[in-house]
């Protein structure tokens, strides 16, 4: 299986070089904008694209014929994407430019790149680290991003790496890690990532905006426009923290299920903010739930578990916050067991702690017996009648809906 890995190497620059690269991401900027404009909106091809408007574009901004291409190429995909999400495209900002194989070139030998522009070709070193040289190191790199961020230039390499397709380790040992918002991940081996620094990001960009949105609709024209710029710079400020919090939740969980030669198993939370927004909730709280990317962290576990040859397990949510992992009991006794925010206890076998941490060894025993079927951990279920009807399922989905039947009518016992 053949994924995908964007490197993001900054270029050093001399000025006439600059100048060159400005030159070309103005050009291409201005380019999509004129063919976005100037095109059926429904025309999302990009052969079609190209016979609308390549001889246009060559003309009127001096690109070359490959960046004409990349120009009708990178419109389409923004249409496709548009159309899914029935949203028509607005416009471009500009300071990016996509590149493929015949107009960008990787050299290993002095770590340079070179990059065709509206002045001819240039060549640029690269001022990477390690962690790029080791990724880069090998490869042929086929196409590429070139972006300009706070007066620096970087280039974004795309580079492919063969993995297996969630290779099965055949191991007993299950890391269960739990989402949620208090804790943003709590794993069954104790460690937990905190979400209340999260949360006061969020509320503080959330009033910000608001403050802002409401001055740049009132008061004097050269403070509407003030306001209108710092919306723009705060734009995206929010979402990149909160890509980089699950980078780094993502980083070490993979890395100690590594380690320990562990399973990740995760819930399945397929469709919850669905689920949860039609629950009457104040505009505060819905805001809060509907911006939890528990979505993006578990895209960021799944293709560094896969560089990483870690297998990645999902199991069914149900009950697994409400069951005990010390007996499998679900609240056999209501008025002895509860449970309240943070805290958990078992009205059969008397364990009390941190609910997260008794949900996330739920999920680590659901995922032990998903990936080894007959080994310690499917004896244990089975004692509970847990897997009763496990044999006679042969995929997650099918398990799912045995393990729910098994936990109702142990609920209902």
């Amino acid at each position: 299986m053949t994924q995908v890995l964007t490197l993001s190497c900054k270029l050093k620059v001399s000025q006439s070089q600059a100048a060159k690269l400005d030159a070309t991401l103005d050009a291409f900027g201005q380019a999509l904008n004129w063919v976005n404009q100037n095109t059926p909106e429904k025309v999302a091809n990009a052969v079609k694209l190209q016979s609308l408007g390549y001889h246009q574009i060559r003309a009127r901004f001096g690109l070359s014929s490959n960046l004409a291409q990349q120009v009708c190429r990178r419109l389409a995909g923004a249409r496709k994407v548009a159309r899914q999400k029935n949203r028509p495209v607005k416009a471009f900002k500009g300071g990016f430019a996509t590149y493929d194989a015949r107009i960008f070139s990787f050299r290993e030998k002095d770590w340079t790149v070179s990059l065709t522009t509206v002045e001819g070709r240039e060549c640029f070193e690269l001022a990477i680290g390690h962690y790029q040289r080791e990724k880069l190191a090998g490869s042929n790199p086929k196409s590429a991003t070139l972006v300009k961020r706070k007066g620096s230039y970087y280039i974004q390499i795309q580079i492919c790496v063969e993995t297996e397709p969630f290779p099965r380790q055949r191991t007993d040992r299950v890391l269960g890690v739990d989402l949620g918002r208090t804790d943003i991940a709590h794993t069954s081996e104790g460690d937990n990532w905190n979400g209340q620094q999260l949360s006061r990001v969020r509320d503080r960009y959330s009033k910000l905006r608001a403050v802002l949105q409401q001055k740049a609709s009132k008061g004097t024209r050269s403070s509407r426009r003030r306001c209108r710029e710092l919306l723009q710079r705060l734009s995206g400020k929010e979402r990149r923290f909160q890509a980089w919090v699950n980078h780094r939740i993502s980083k070490a969980i993979v890395s100690r299920a590594k380690t320990t030669n562990s399973a990740i198993a995760l819930e399945d939370l397929t469709g919850i903010r669905e689920r949860v927004n039609q629950q009457p909730r104040s505009k505060t709280e819905r805001r809060r739930a509907n911006s939890w990317a528990f979505y993006q962290l578990r895209q960021f576990l799944e293709y560094k578990a896969r560089v990483a040859g870690v297998s990645l397990i999902l199991v069914p949510p149900a009950y697994t916050s409400q069951t005990c992992h010390r007996c499998l009991h679900i609240h056999p006794d209501p008025e002895q067991s509860y449970r309240s925010g943070k805290k958990f206890k078992c009205g059969h076998c008397g364990w009390e702690g941190d609910a997260d941490f008794n949900g996330a060894n739920v999920i680590a025993l659901l995922g032990a017996a998903v990936n080894q079927p007959r080994g310690q951990a499917y004896g244990s279920l089975r004692e509970r009648g847990w897997l009763a009807n496990y044999r006679a399922t042969e995929s997650l989905h099918s398990f799912a809906l045995a393990a729910r039947s098994t936990l109702r009518q142990h609920e209902c016992g």
